[in-house]
């Protein structure tokens, strides 16, 4: 079961590593993210938190996709049905663009 949640995870470019969660619980993790429970934690509320913020009644998040963007890197978490898929994917720096 493992395998089929992580599959295309593995997958992506640059990722850095991955946590899949389940009622606050760690499903799979990898990489920087293995086994990292305060990260977990942090996401969890944060997704609470954002799921808060409801602008209309319906039982769907708000949102599908969120993005937590630092400097050399980026959590991108996706909620899909009961789970929570985190990825730390390493960013690439951009020249400014001359105007």
């Amino acid at each position: 079961m493992t395998t089929a949640l992580t599959q295309g995870l593995e997958r992506i470019p640059e990722q850095l590593g991955y946590l899949v969660l389940c009622d606050g619980a760690v499903l799979a993790s990898s990489g920087e993210l293995e086994n990292d429970e305060v990260a977990a934690a942090v996401v969890a509320e944060l997704v609470g938190t954002a799921c808060g913020l409801r602008l209309q009644r319906s039982h769907d998040p708000p949102f599908k996709r969120l993005s937590v963007v630092f400097g050399e890197h980026s959590f991108l978490v996706t909620v899909s049905g009961q789970k929570i898929f985190v990825l730390k994917r390493q960013n690439h720096g951009r020249d400014p663009v001359p105007v």
